[in-house]
């Protein structure tokens, strides 16, 4: 069975954010753990900001969370990790695909889950998102962090 599809932008209209950008992480981390979608922004763009430049870094550090979010640094994971989410990888190189973004092939709860190129909000089987990004039950899942029961910071309720 395919997941479900719920239009959802995290709260980034009601921040007055207009248009299409990358910020798929935020919006999904804010979704997923229930907080202001604000406040996730401000989050990652500090850590986008101050990150260690790698090998491939080009040009000046701007403080923004619009032009993607890497989700294999460090700080993302420490902060993912302080919201009470707990990573599950579910693909390993060379493995092939075991994992589709599917109601029956997740676990239930609140995640936020790795796909190829976007990054994903799923709450109980339900995707959370601008756009049904399943490709109908066919699009791999990498890995997702699940919020674990009872460590969320905030009552969680949807934006």
């Amino acid at each position: 069975m395919s997941s479900h599809f719920q239009y959802n932008d995290g709260g980034r209209a009601e921040t007055g954010r207009k248009g299409y950008t990358s910020d798929c992480v935020a919006r999904s981390v804010a979704i997923a753990s229930g907080l202001p979608y604000q406040e996730v922004y401000d989050r990652m763009a500090e850590g986008n900001a101050t990150q260690r430049r790698s090998k491939h870094d080009k040009g000046k550090r701007v403080r923004t969370a619009s032009h993607g979010i890497s989700v294999k640094r460090k700080w993302f994971k420490d902060y993912m990790r302080e919201l009470g989410f707990e990573w599950t990888p579910t693909m390993e190189v060379g493995s092939g695909c075991k994992v589709h973004l599917k109601s029956d092939e997740l676990p239930e709860g609140r995640l936020v889950c790795k796909v190829s190129k976007h990054v994903t909000a799923v709450i109980d089987g339900v995707i959370n998102d601008t756009y049904d990004c399943s490709r109908d039950g066919t699009r791999c899942v990498y890995g997702y962090w699940a919020l674990k029961r009872g460590e969320s910071r905030k009552t969680l309720t949807p934006h």
